[in-house]
């Protein structure tokens, strides 16, 4: 669903093909960062130090379109061996590479881009209008019938294993994070399958902890703030405020500053933030970790939308729900996929309109997909939910069933919308770094619809087909 025709924001870069050697000193900047490798801080966290990280064996993400001639796959580096104090990287499971023709000689050196730490995940082929797994298997779960999507391979069932133990220690041990009724949801949640398949270029379980983390307190301040978990849109406000200065630091008096840091610790959503964020930053760049600062604002902000029309007892016309859901959403997960990687995608690259319209377009199309399948799910909870069917339905005088099927080809036109946009953008700025980053974004747009698919124990599908 295209978006109002308004004057596009200008990027403070130059035109891409004018000023290439600009862009080229960034990327040779950002591959120096990506020598830093993890260790130090709290045990086990990558952080920007001098250690190379250790590389996957094959990353198994999805192609991004590149339109002209594809170019031929890039073997991955052989990785060195992980300094002792980390642990080692746990491989994942990978896609073969598609054989295609080459390129021209010229071409294909600047596609290329860099060798070495944190470049295996780069690969620059076309991606197929109808992909398929590399190896078809059974998948658990019910795909929704006319939903656009790409299937994805199983994540590596050692690497969940390991992403599911240390994510449930730290919640429990370092955050107390919940009680033990909770138990049987935090499992069924199934978070570390959701993490390890939506970054499948992460060159270590060190890596993925980080976006695990995050994703888990993200989901703590939803719940125990807005959702069943003794969430309430009275007072809403007050408590994202209070828990996003978890994220982005209160400087104020020494009196008052005291106060504020005891705070973080009195209750079960801010420890998590505050916990997560404090792994995240020493692994990330300045920008990186703004980056999510103000992506963070952004949820929270679409948070406070969805309460107001609760408190108002109003259903929103269908382009505001999508509005509220254009903040309200993933975004803070996929804009990070670098971080994740092991590498850093510039700040000027990142802040570009067409860059910003991409990672926009993908957290909308991943969210539009919670809402089609947590519909059943969120319609057995008591009171009423807000997802882009009940909405049309509602605003549009459609059955449940319409509403819902027009729902799906919402979803599509976005992904076909993100998926375009990608590819002008690839076009543009053909850089490593650039088409590495997008193809991070594919990996967790595939990655989300394949775990809320696989999620029977969270979600089921309506009887509309």
């Amino acid at each position: 669903m295209p978006a109002p025709d308004l004057t596009p924001p200008q990027s403070s870069l130059p035109e891409a093909v004018a000023h290439f050697g600009a862009y080229t000193l960034a990327d040779a900047a950002a591959r120096a960062r990506d020598i830093k490798a993890a260790t130090g801080a709290p045990p086990g966290v990558p952080s920007r130090s001098t250690a190379p990280a250790p590389a996957p064996a094959t990353a198994p993400v999805p192609s991004i379109a590149v339109p002209t001639a594809p170019a031929p796959p890039i073997p991955a580096p052989t990785a060195p061996a992980p300094p002792s104090p980390a642990p080692p990287a746990v491989p994942a499971a990978g896609l073969p590479d598609v054989e295609v023709p080459p390129r021209s000689t010229d071409l294909d050196r600047l596609l290329r881009g860099p060798r070495g730490i944190g470049t295996s995940g780069l690969r620059l082929t076309l991606r197929e209008e109808t992909p398929v797994p590399a190896e078809p298997s059974v998948v658990e779960g019910t795909p929704i019938p006319g939903l656009y999507y790409h299937p994805v391979a199983e994540p590596d069932p050692v690497r969940v294993e390991e992403v599911s133990r240390r994510i449930k220690c730290w919640a429990l041990d370092e955050v107390s994070l919940y009680p033990d009724d909770w138990e049987e949801e935090f499992d069924g949640f199934s978070v570390g399958r959701y993490m390890v398949v939506c970054h499948p270029d992460a060159p270590s379980v060190d890596h993925l902890m980080l976006a695990t983390r995050l994703m888990v307190a993200e989901n703590a301040v939803d719940d125990c703030y807005c959702e069943d978990h003794g969430g309430s849109p009275i007072g809403l406000g007050e408590r994202l405020l209070l828990a996003h200065t978890a994220l982005d630091p209160l400087y104020t008096t020494g009196e008052y500053q005291s106060q504020w840091a005891r705070s973080l610790h009195s209750d079960a959503p801010r420890r998590a933030y505050r916990s997560a964020m404090e792994y995240f930053v020493r692994a990330a760049s300045d920008s990186q970790s703004d980056r999510y600062r103000h992506d963070m604002a952004r949820l929270h902000l679409g948070y406070l939308a969805e309460a107001a029309w609760a408190q108002q007892d109003r259903v929103p016309e269908v382009w505001e729900y999508l509005a509220m859901r254009q903040f309200n959403n993933f975004r803070p997960c996929p804009t990070i996929t670098d971080t994740v990687g092991g590498y850093e995608l510039p700040a000027d690259l990142h802040a570009r309109a067409d860059m910003q319209k991409v990672i926009a377009l993908a957290g909308n199309a991943t969210t539009i997909v919670n809402d089609l399948y947590s519909y059943t799910k969120e319609l057995d909870a008591p009171g009423r939910h807000l997802n882009l069917p009940v909405v049309i339905a509602e605003r549009e005088d459609l059955s449940d069933r319409e509403a819902y099927l027009k729902s799906v080809e919402v979803h599509n036109d976005l992904m076909h919308d993100f998926e375009s946009a990608a590819e002008a953008l690839a076009t543009d700025c053909p850089l490593p770094n650039v088409q590495r980053f997008l193809r991070g974004v594919a990996a967790w747009v595939d990655g989300n619809h394949h775990w809320h698919q696989t999620n029977t124990y969270r979600y089921s599908l309506p009887d509309f087909w």
